[in-house]
């Protein structure tokens, strides 16, 4: 039986990611910089000096990286805080059973702490959640495992009985890299080999999760 659960929150909880693929462009193009619609999806999951790697590996040294990812997340955070964004299929289902089997549950996200809650209390869902952590409290964004095992000791599971719920590449990295019962539910990129290789099991919604929990196939 699994000790615990832990959410990636865009484009795994609400539907976001979609949303964050267009914030991209128009603060490059400030620079006279074409957008590279793969970066968007590459970087997905990253924050700090690792998204501004990233961000030089796709634009070149001389970007400066930083200042691009802070004006990022201002349209992004100004976007999001006007907006109550739909939560992805399954997610109540999910949500449900696991409040029915006491399995605490928390939400590690890449996100800032404001746009967390106002995602989950646009929803009336923060009290479902034990813990809330962010990029902002680990060293180390995703790919490595820092934010969800952060969450895992804060609700008190140990990560080879916990699930990570994620769509991303990179926090699938993370997942797997910590020892994780990883679940990729993909939202806007298909998993590829190496996703099925790290993920311990690749689902189409969040409704199949729970299902497979319900038939005691997963943890």
């Amino acid at each position: 039986m699994i000790q615990g659960a832990i959410f990636d929150m865009d484009g795994l909880m609400f539907d976001t990611e979609r949303m964050w693929q267009t914030f991209w462009a128009p603060v490059l193009s400030r620079r006279g910089i074409e957008y590279i619609p793969e970066q968007g999806l590459a970087t997905a999951g990253c924050t700090g000096a690792v998204m501004a790697a990233k961000l030089r590996e796709w634009y070149g040294d001389d970007l400066d990286a930083e200042q691009v990812w802070e004006e990022t997340k201002q349209l992004a955070h100004e976007t999001f805080m006007s907006a109550v964004v739909p939560k992805c299929p399954g997610l109540d289902e999910l949500m449900a059973w696991l409040g029915a089997h006491d399995v605490p549950c928390a939400v590690a996200s890449s996100s800032d702490m404001t746009l967390i809650t106002h995602h989950l209390d646009a929803h009336g869902m923060r009290d479902q959640f034990a813990a809330l952590v962010t990029g902002a409290e680990v060293k180390n964004s995703k790919p490595a495992p820092d934010v969800f095992l952060i969450a895992a000791d804060k609700i008190g599971a140990d990560p080879a009985h916990t699930l990570v719920l994620e769509d991303s590449f990179n926090g699938v990295r993370a997942g797997a890299a910590g020892g994780f019962v990883t679940v990729m539910v993909p939202s806007v990129v298909p998993p590829d080999d190496e996703m099925r290789d790290k993920a311990t099991v690749i689902c189409k919604d969040l409704t199949e999760v729970r299902d497979l929990l319900e038939a005691g196939k997963l943890g």
